[in-house]
């Protein structure tokens, strides 16, 4: 099982039709499980990913 290191969590709202009928509906946070290099798993948004990586090519 993967570590979650973010706090993103589900967003709730309607989803609403042309005729307005509503439904509630869930916007899930895009984790990924990726591999850090001492072999752990952790589970991060893709964002959240995207961003560490550029903070490792500018450090490089």
């Amino acid at each position: 099982m993967a570590k979650k290191v973010t706090n993103k969590k589900p967003l709730s709202a309607n989803s609403r039709s042309h005729a307005l009928n509503i439904a509630k509906r869930q916007q899930k946070p895009n984790l990924q499980v990726i591999r850090l290099e001492d072999g752990t798993k952790i589970r991060m948004s893709a964002r959240e990913i995207r961003t560490m990586r550029k903070q490792e090519k500018q450090a490089a």
